[in-house]
């Protein structure tokens, strides 16, 4: 069955379009389209995909409380929101949700099942332009949570400094390059880090990096 994904969008026409792309691929199934946050929600309780292709903007229950629902729910599936440019201002909120990545409508067929196949695989991704929204975000200012900074306290010297680069973009061979360490090495330590902060994947590591102040924009890190 290789990655059962559910396609959600209230646009028959653009659900067409993913279903097309991803019933190409030997190693993808569509299990199902949803129009709406509410099937969305139903359909990923009857057929628990591994990996859930959601739209934001949608009549009656919106992408955000559909993502929030079926990532509280503990089945297991992991949220991917596709969005346009003209609704960065949810960005925050659908990841905070519990979305696993956030990739805009208008990439490559290629960017997007790259996308789902990292998402599915447990990890979580950004699309730059959108990394660059949320990082600006914060430098507008955001508000640092007393719990969430003392978190950090559970956290080695050298877990810091991997969730900072984590929190920059870096991929585990990139940081294993900036440390003169071995990319199993990196793995293990950010695998520590996602333990110990209760954390899902790679992109809530980056929220919380951003949310405890331990990485600001334009400020260098407070390692």
């Amino acid at each position: 069955m290789g990655i059962r994904v559910l396609v959600v969008d209230d646009q028959a026409i653009v659900r067409a379009g993913f279903v097309a792309i991803l019933t190409a691929e030997a190693d993808m199934t569509v299990v199902g389209e949803a129009a709406d946050g509410d099937a969305a929600v139903a359909m990923s309780a009857q057929f628990a995909p591994d990996l859930v292709l959601m739209d934001i903007r949608m009549p009656g229950m919106d992408g955000l409380t559909a993502t929030r629902l079926i990532t509280s729910h503990g089945s297991g599936s992991r949220v991917l929101v596709l969005t346009t440019f003209d609704l960065d201002a949810y960005v925050y909120e659908a990841l905070r949700a519990g979305a696993s990545g956030f990739l805009l409508k208008d990439s490559e067929p290629e960017d997007l099942l790259t996308a789902i196949r990292v998402v599915a695989s447990g990890d979580g991704v950004l699309a730059p332009a959108v990394t660059g929204r949320l990082i600006a975000a914060f430098a507008r200012g955001a508000s640092f949570a007393p719990e969430i900074t003392g978190a950090l306290d559970s956290l080695t010297s050298r877990e810091r400094e991997i969730l900072v680069l984590v929190a920059t973009g870096l991929s585990n061979a990139e940081i294993g390059a900036r440390l003169e360490v071995a990319v199993g090495t990196v793995k293990v330590h950010v695998s520590s880090v996602l333990n110990k902060l209760g954390l899902r994947d790679r992109v809530q590591a980056t929220i919380f990096a951003y949310e405890s102040g331990l990485v600001r924009p334009s400020v260098t890190p407070a390692l």
